[in-house]
């Protein structure tokens, strides 16, 4: 997201730690509403498609 300059937090990061990575609580990538294209975009080409929600 860095490289395409999209700002970006990604939440749930330390509760997911905390829980042994077993997928109870899994990370959150959030961007701006008007990125939401270009990062699902972004995301998809770089293999992860499979991990985003249905829109």
């Amino acid at each position: 997201m860095a490289s395409a300059n999209l700002d970006c937090l990604i939440a749930d990061q330390h509760i997911s730690a905390l829980e042994g990575m077993i997928g109870a609580f899994p990370r959150r990538l959030l961007v701006r509403e008007a990125d939401r294209m270009r990062a699902r975009a972004l995301l998809v080409e770089a293999g992860f498609g499979g991990e985003l929600r249905p829109e």
